[in-house]
C-alpha cells in the first residue's frame, strides 16, 4: 500500500500553526526585552532618587556637625563673655538646626520615594503581557 500524502488543506493549516508558533515566539522575545528595558529604566530612576537622598543625608549631617560647633561655641562664651555674645552664638546654632531638619526631612522624602527599589510597573506589566497570552491562547484554542 501506497502511502499518499496528506490533503493541501491540511498541509496549509500546518503552515499556519507554525507561521504562528514562530511569530508568537518572535513577539514573546520582543515583549521580554521590552520588559528588561523597562526594568532597567525604572531601577534607574528609583537608585538615582535613592542616590539624592543619601546625599541629602549626607548634608545634614555636615550641616548638624556645623550646629554642634556652634552650640559649643555658644556654651563657651556664654559662660566666658557677655550677653550678646552667646546669643548672637545662640542664633546661628538654632540657625544651622533648622538647615540640618529640613535636609533631613528631604532626604528621608526622597529615600521614601525610591523604596522599594523594585520595578514595580515592569512587574505589573509583565503579568498583565502573561494574562493577555494566556486569555488569547484559550480564545485560539477553542
Amino acid at each position: 500500500m501506497e502511502k499518499h500524502p496528506p490533503p493541501a488543506a491540511h498541509l496549509e493549516g500546518d503552515q499556519s500553526l507554525a507561521e504562528l508558533t514562530r511569530e508568537l515566539s518572535e513577539q514573546t522575545t520582543a515583549l521580554a526585552r521590552k520588559e528588561v528595558e523597562l526594568a532597567k529604566a525604572e531601577m534607574s530612576l528609583k537608585a538615582k532618587r535613592l542616590g539624592i537622598g543619601a546625599g541629602a543625608f549626607g548634608a545634614a549631617a555636615f550641616v548638624g556637625v556645623f550646629a554642634l560647633g556652634a552650640l559649643t561655641a555658644t556654651v563657651i562664651l556664654a559662660l566666658a563673655t557677655a550677653l550678646d555674645a552667646w546669643l548672637a552664638a545662640l542664633i546661628v546654632t538654632a540657625i544651622y538646626a533648622v538647615a540640618a531638619g529640613i535636609l533631613a526631612l528631604f532626604g528621608k522624602r526622597k529615600v521614601e520615594t525610591g523604596t522599594p527599589p523594585v520595578p514595580e510597573r515592569a512587574i505589573e506589566s509583565t503579568k498583565e503581557d502573561v494574562e493577555s497570552v494566556k486569555q488569547s491562547a484559550k480564545e485560539a484554542g477553542t
